[in-house]
């Protein structure tokens, strides 16, 4: 046994009994956090300006804080490039995670001091919590890779700047350094293909026994090696035993993803963001991800029917229901008030704390008031799929709307491994499925203002070559489940099938 398996077990222990402890008083803890937040902030300038001096309680807050997107965000961002302390936050942040959004272009996410540790130490408590739930440590003593952005920074407004994986490239605690791949060289190489085709040949001979990333493009990682060696990732990483994923659903890519490595393996779910590391999987048995409740965020959660409300609802930890559908909202150590992060969960268990991500609050189809979400196609596409022993490799949804009544209907782009025997059965099972999880999508089936979803076949590798056509292959992009409009269904055109 070598030292980092030998020192794994006690360590993973010791975290795991802590977790545990966290469990029972997720509650209490998440009091704490709001009040602790509330304190340290009050000599900011977003404390000032909203009162944090007189806030005692949620209530308070919820009275002096609006909610708001990146967009609300940016004049504080702006203060902080021009080189302004306390303005969210006490001092300056160390960093900005630099991402890209559908509507604010690049956007800029502060990581202070204090936040930190959120990314950092919640990645390890993951791993950790496998351990002590699994008793596997072999994985410590061989090579991990985790595709991930670059981490070359640059500096914006004097703050070091880079995507969050490269940020966090920065801080891998230095026991982990020498099993780290790929190499510092490779993983700063921005295009995607030439950045793959270095991974696929410093890994191909390696003894990799953790993989992670985001699942399309582990799959095209995989698929990669496989045209290079002509071998099954389970016989070029005989000791491969662990995925890590997160970023988008597992269910979709998980059956192909298996077939490729050529054995089914345990796979390690997270929810890491920019603006936080807010759940992961804490169980192999259990549904849904341990939300991360002591780690410097204090949670709202506004039920996903009042988002577009002037003045939802906005309930803490102590009001929420399991089954019921919630757009998160996040307010933390790094200085995001009130955030709209543009997420939405589902409570599985409120003892403990587990949540499934339903989708994104932007991506729905409601263009005809059917208000169609992601756990929903995505449901009903999965689980036609496993019963007809179908693979789906990627697809999204889009609206097709006609003038003429009933004739207009929901499009599905789907790129499939391997074809269903019949297509119209096939189609006509996802809708019926569809129909079943969505009440108001099913009374425009039957009151013929829809027709039945359409799905078109997307050609293989089409969706990886959409994604390198817009400029958004590889790293943490991902391809929407829906759209209520037509912009992404228009550039798919290219690569329907004939």
């Amino acid at each position: 046994m070598k030292i980092n398996s030998f020192l794994a077990k006690p360590f993973a222990a010791y975290i795991y009994a802590g977790i545990r402890k966290g469990m029972g008083t997720a509650l209490q803890d998440q009091d704490s956090i709001f009040k602790t937040l509330i304190k340290q902030a009050v000599k900011t300038d977003f404390g000032r300006e909203h009162g944090f001096e007189a806030i005692s309680t949620h209530s308070d807050f919820i009275k002096a804080v609006p909610i708001r997107d990146y967009e609300a965000f940016k004049p504080y961002i702006e203060k902080i490039k021009e080189g302004k302390q306390n303005v969210l936050w006490k001092g300056r942040p160390i960093y900005f995670a630099k991402t890209s959004g559908t509507t604010s272009g690049i956007k800029y996410i502060p990581i202070t001091k204090s936040s930190i540790p959120n990314h950092i130490d919640t990645a390890r408590n993951a791993l950790l919590c496998y351990i002590a739930q699994t008793g596997n440590t072999k994985f410590t003593n061989g090579k991990m890779i985790f595709l991930s952005g670059s981490p070359e920074l640059e500096r914006i407004g004097n703050v070091p700047t880079g995507r969050l994986s490269g940020i966090v490239n920065h801080h891998i605690p230095r026991y982990l350094r020498t099993n780290h791949l790929p190499s510092y060289t490779t993983n700063c190489i921005e295009d995607w293909e030439t950045k793959l085709d270095k991974i696929v040949f410093e890994t191909q001979k390696k003894d990799l026994t953790v993989i992670g990333g985001i699942p399309p493009w582990m799959q095209m990682y995989f698929d990669r090696l496989i045209a290079v060696t002509n071998k099954k990732p389970k016989d070029l990483f005989p000791d491969f035993s662990l995925m890590v994923h997160g970023g988008v659903n597992f269910e979709p890519y998980k059956a192909k993803l298996f077939a490729t490595i050529g054995k089914e393996i345990d796979s390690l779910e997270t929810f890491p963001a920019s603006e936080g590391f807010f759940a992961f999987q804490d169980s192999q048995h259990e549904e849904g991800l341990l939300l991360n409740t002591n780690s410097g965020i204090f949670f709202e959660f506004i039920p996903t029917s009042e988002i577009f409300n002037e003045n939802p609802s906005r309930l803490s930890l102590h009001e929420v229901k399991i089954s019921e559908n919630y757009a998160l909202i996040i307010n933390n150590n790094a200085g995001l008030w009130g955030y709209n992060l543009g997420d939405t969960v589902k409570f599985v268990s409120i003892n403990p704390y587990r949540i499934v991500v339903t989708g994104r609050i932007k991506h729905f189809i409601s263009a005809f008031g059917e208000h169609v979400i992601g756990e929903e196609v995505e449901h009903s596409l999965m689980k036609t799929a496993e019963e007809e022993n179908v693979r789906i490799t990627e697809f999204t949804v889009a609206p097709m709307i006609r003038q003429d009544q009933g004739s207009s209907y929901h499009e599905w782009f789907v790129e499939f491994e391997n074809l269903p025997e019949d297509l119209n059965s096939f189609q006509n099972k996802v809708d019926q499925k569809l129909r079943g999880k969505n009440i108001y999508y099913n009374d425009l089936i039957s009151g013929n203002i829809l027709m039945p979803l359409q799905i078109r076949v997307i050609v293989k590798n089409g969706f990886i070559n959409y994604m390198k056509s817009i400029g958004k292959l590889g790293g943490q992009n991902k391809v929407p489940r829906l759209s209520n409009d037509r912009k992404i269904a228009n550039e798919l055109i290219p690569w329907i099938e004939k």
